[in-house]
């Protein structure tokens, strides 16, 4: 039983079926969103529904049979596990936020694609580097804030007269809209310049600090992990490569060859040689001795 489940997951039309009722099963979660389709499709929707998590639920117990405790040890088989076990939740008022996220189905395109497994797992490996960035820019908005409070916490902004730096956390707000350059000229710092003449030294640096450097890190170091992900899997084909031979098969096996064995090998060469001697003919009159 157990080498029959595991030669069916094995096979290559597995993967491609797994891949092709996945992208189904996200279609019909979105068109269930719609009020129209469910008024009139409602009911074939949901046995459509309900036929592809059985076969999910059916996989992830063949997988699960196949490698026993193992299964867990890898974290893709975890999440898909968790996901499948989301969409299994009763459908009750209380538990309804869970019932919507079914489809999370949909994210196990991650784990059947390969191209895409690798790049969530580039962006796995990139969260220390990126965790750094996050505290020196939390650093940086810290200060700044504390720095637009004190400056500017008297400016009033629009009709309604609100003060965009009055306290630290509406600071701490207003200078992430400047960082994400939505309206921040002409909403944040052309009022604060009606008031404070000097204010762009202020917001222009951290323009600079924050929007053109500090998130450019994170695009560097993400595009850092993209290449070491992308080397490390043309390292591992080429040693898959090698390791088949170039027409698929396994190499020859060979045995290392040391100095003992080439001079036990000359020494069984010069006895032939002897003996071959020894069985000639004599020339010109003499013996071969």
């Amino acid at each position: 039983m157990t080498a029959l489940l595991r030669n069916l997951l094995a096979h290559p039309y597995a993967e491609r079926i797994v891949l092709t009722l996945i992208m189904v099963n996200a279609v019909t979660l979105g068109l269930e969103t719609s009020k129209t389709i469910m008024a009139e499709w409602g009911r074939i929707l949901h046995i459509i529904d309900t036929a592809l998590l059985s076969f999910f639920v059916a996989e992830l117990a063949a997988r699960l049979w196949v490698k026993r405790l193992s299964f867990f040890k890898d974290g893709w088989n975890v999440f898909d596990f968790v996901v499948v076990a989301v969409a299994l939740a009763p459908a009750t008022e209380n538990l309804s936020v869970l019932r919507s996220l079914r489809i999370l189905r949909a994210l196990r395109l991650i784990t059947a694609v390969p191209s895409l497994k690798r790049v969530v797992t580039a962006l796995i490996s990139a969260l220390p580097g990126m965790g750094s960035i996050v505290l020196l820019l939390g650093l940086i908005f810290y200060v700044g804030a504390v720095m637009a409070t004190k400056l500017f916490g008297d400016v009033e902004f629009g009709p309604e007269k609100d003060r965009f730096f009055g306290t630290l956390g509406a600071s701490l707000i207003s200078l992430f809209q400047v960082m994400t350059l939505d309206s921040w000229s002409s909403n944040i710092m052309r009022p604060v310049l009606a008031q404070h003449p000097y204010a762009w030294l202020f917001f222009v640096p951290f323009v600079l600090v924050t929007a053109f450097t500090a998130l450019n890190l994170f695009i560097g170091v993400v595009v850092s992990a993209l290449e070491s992900e992308g080397q490390a899997a043309r390292e591992a084909a080429m040693a898959k490569s090698d390791a088949e031979g170039p027409d698929g098969e396994p190499p020859p096996i060979t045995t290392p060859v040391t100095n003992l064995d080439v001079l036990t090998e000359l020494r069984a060469l010069r006895e032939q040689v002897a003996q071959l001697e020894q069985r000639l003919p004599p020339r010109n009159g003499l013996s071969g001795g």
